[in-house]
């Protein structure tokens, strides 16, 4: 209490009468760089050293962007004033202001005095960076600011109130380049819009209100981010030129179909995650109580259209949406496809059906065709209702290194006892299979050689309680893998027995009933060991002695240890 008091007349004199000044205590300077960030001020500082060509103010209580005499302030080329309470910016500030570069006023309270303050925005006639988010404007008052910034390059006017975008809005900004619009209450864009912005290549709708794009033809875009919105239907224009789109991101909306995309396009990332996609087949209707509310939705029929024009698409994400059949068919003209994720749908089969004819289930289904092979490396299709594979499924994907089948309902075969019927997948002979993931399948007994030739590198089998592993059950992988989860099984002593797997560096046994380590383990090389919430009353010596030059981390709690016991810990 004594210092703090002792302090304070300090700290008051410091800013006498409210006047804001470069305070060494609070403000760290270089030659061209000077950040009060959080310094308590009030007011701009008074005055610049020489050279000072960058300004940080954000986080302190400054009201007024203003002042007649600013020495040192013409040099400044960024000055960021974020989360102030900046209200009133004057023309003869900014006149002060020429080299501005960068003027970032994100979250301040810019709604008030917006008139006044957009005439002194005229000024900023060399900023190529502009932040006005999170300051209560609404459609109007945004364009009021833009009016004559004919420099800039990137636009942020995220989190405010627009609830539409204008025609003319852009107009006085033909150099966009960027342009962040998210988290705004937008429902319409009104037509031409974007007409002028010829450079345009990120836009950032997300967490908007918008229900449907029909005729996009922005054939400039790298990058359009429409997340979190309202979408029913998605459909481009059709034009002369190619579009130049990369990354397309519609996850988190109501799309019931595949969006329409041009013939031309280079898309390589397609999030279509979070939507209502029941199929990606033509003439499969959706459920009668889906309406079709738009005419253009009359129009699609062109799903072969649409998979002919993804040969450039390296990364489609289709997880969380109501498909239930994997269909090969559709994804064999992706060509350069290299991560799927079909996760948390409805899958029960993998469907050869053509695009033309009708459905065949795998189990009907004739082997697959060499030319028709998918080049996906990652497939993820944790989360679905998967009772059995089909034995050609593998074959047809044979560049797959990592594959997450958790949350399904599989068994794996024996490789040395047929498929069991047809009620088993094979797991064996997949020699470019790196990384899998059975958690969580309801799998109560491994059997054995179920990997056989199969040169995995990591294994997650946790989830599956009451899990038999019999020695043999790994048996295989002895020279490769080299991370298994057993987490969270319930084994007991003797239902978790392991081979010499002489490649092993992390294992989580944590979650089970375990008194003693499977003997197995003290020829590995481990580095991470996770034994949490067993029944373990000490660990043994001589395991401890062989790892004792790799292990690296040990997770021990929630285990019964006997204080009697606890040598282990010399080692």
């Amino acid at each position: 209490g004594c210092l703090l008091l002792w302090l304070l007349p300090s700290v008051l004199r410091a800013q006498p009468s409210g006047e804001a000044r470069l305070r060494p205590a609070l403000c760290q300077q270089s030659p061209t760089k000077v950040s009060c960030k959080g310094a308590g001020l009030r007011k701009l500082p008074k005055e610049l050293g020489q050279g000072v060509k960058y300004l940080e103010l954000s986080n302190n209580f400054i009201q007024n962007l203003s002042g007649s005499s600013m020495p040192g302030f013409e040099q400044l080329e960024y000055l960021d004033m974020c989360f102030n309470q900046v209200e009133v910016v004057s023309a003869t500030a900014l006149a002060q202001l020429p080299q501005l570069r960068s003027l970032l006023l994100g979250s301040n309270h810019l709604d008030r005095n917006y008139l006044a303050n957009g005439r002194a925005f005229r000024l900023l006639r060399n900023v190529e960076v502009l932040d006005l988010s999170a300051n209560n404007l609404d459609s109007r008052m945004a364009g009021w600011y833009l009016r004559n910034l004919t420099r800039l390059r990137v636009l942020d006017l995220s989190r405010n109130k627009m609830t539409k975008l204008l025609a003319g809005i852009f107009w006085s900004t033909p150099r966009l380049r960027e342009l962040h619009l998210s988290n705004n209450y937008i429902m319409e864009i009104e037509e031409g819009v974007f007409e002028a912005l010829e450079e345009l290549e990120v836009v950032n709708l997300a967490l908007n209100s918008l229900h449907c794009i029909s005729g996009f033809s922005l054939t400039q875009l790298r990058v359009l981010n429409l997340s979190h919105n309202a979408l029913e239907l998605f459909a481009s224009e059709e034009g002369a030129d190619p579009y130049l789109l990369q990354v397309l991101d519609l996850s988190h909306n109501r799309l019931l179909y595949f969006p329409e995309l041009p013939k031309v396009h280079y898309l390589t990332h397609l999030n279509l995650s979070n939507n209502l996609i029941a199929s990606l087949l033509p003439g499969l209707h959706h459920p009668e109580e889906f309406v079709l509310r738009y005419k253009e939705m009359a129009r699609f029929n062109r799903t072969l259209h649409t998979v002919s024009a993804l040969t450039h698409v390296a990364d489609l994400d289709l997880s969380n949406n109501q498909l239930q059949l994997f269909p090969f068919t559709f994804f064999h003209s992706l060509g350069s496809l290299h991560r799927l994720s079909l996760a948390m749908n409805c899958l029960q089969d993998v469907a050869r059906e053509s695009l033309t004819s009708s459905m065949e289930p795998s189990n009907h289904s004739p082997a697959p065709l060499e030319h028709s092979a998918l080049s996906v490396r990652s497939l993820d299709l944790h989360g679905n209702a998967f009772r059995m594979l089909p034995p050609w499924f593998f074959g047809s994907l044979p560049q797959l290194e990592t594959i997450n089948l958790g949350s399904n309902s599989l068994q794996p075969c024996e490789s040395q006892g047929g498929n069991s019927g047809g009620t088993c997948t094979p797991f064996y002979n997949l020699p470019r299979l790196k990384h899998l993931s059975l958690c969580k399948n309801n799998i109560t007994r491994l059997q054995p050689y179920a990997f056989n030739q199969t040169s995995l590198l990591s294994l997650d089998l946790s989830g599956n309680k009451d899990l038999f592993m019999p020695k043999e059950a790994l048996e295989g992988l002895e020279f490769s893998l080299q991370k298994l989860s057993l987490r969270g099984n319930q084994m007991d002593d003797g239902k978790a027995e392991l081979p010499c797997l002489g490649t092993l560096k992390v294992l989580d046994l944590s979650g089970n009933n375990l008194s003693l380590l499977p003997a197995g383990l003290f020829c590995s090389p481990l580095e991470s060991l996770d034994v949490r919430n067993n029944q373990l009353l000490t660990l043994e010596k001589p395991a401890l002695m062989s790892w004792s030059r790799s292990l690296k981390d040990v997770f021990v709690a929630g285990n019964p240890f006997s204080c009697c016991s606890l040598a282990w810990l010399d080692t």
